[in-house]
């Protein structure tokens, strides 16, 4: 198994469902032994009340999640290149960091995560699509790397 990297980003299209779930549930299971942000391709949306529900009950806390794109994250002082690993989760997020970093010896991965958005009529059909999508970050997550 891989070695956890010392820093990692997350970036999706709006930083409101995926990514920050990622963020949330990485801290969780990986406590300080490593750094991790999460951006967007754009910042045009809060955090979503259905990733806030779902992280809640694993017992990851996201309703203090400010959402931001990659250009803000850069305006408050945090550069690419200090990342070791960007985790892109949607094909827009993937262009965008291969973008920005084709100047940067950095590894961009992208992880094909459900976009729940948009799914199922009821609140309990929603939250069961919000589910789906936490588990599959909860099982890449935890099977990706070796706790220190």
């Amino acid at each position: 198994m891989p070695e956890l990297p010392q820093s990692i980003l997350f970036a999706c299209d709006h930083n409101a469902v995926r990514s920050p779930m990622a963020e949330g549930i990485m801290k969780k299971l990986y406590g300080t032994e490593t750094y991790v942000q999460s951006v967007g391709v754009v910042n045009d949306l809060e955090i979503d009340g259905f990733a806030i529900s779902v992280c809640s009950e694993i017992g990851v806390e996201l309703e203090r999640h400010r959402s931001r794109s990659f250009e803000e994250m850069e305006q408050m002082g945090e550069m690419l290149s200090g990342f070791d690993l960007i985790v892109t989760l949607s094909p827009a997020s993937q262009r965008r960091a291969l973008d920005l970093t084709r100047y940067y010896h950095l590894t961009v991965e992208y992880w094909p995560i459900m976009d729940p958005t948009g799914i199922g009529e009821t609140r309990e059909q929603k939250l069961n699509a919000y589910r789906q999508t936490r588990d599959q970050l909860v099982a890449r997550l935890s099977g990706q790397w070796s706790a220190e």
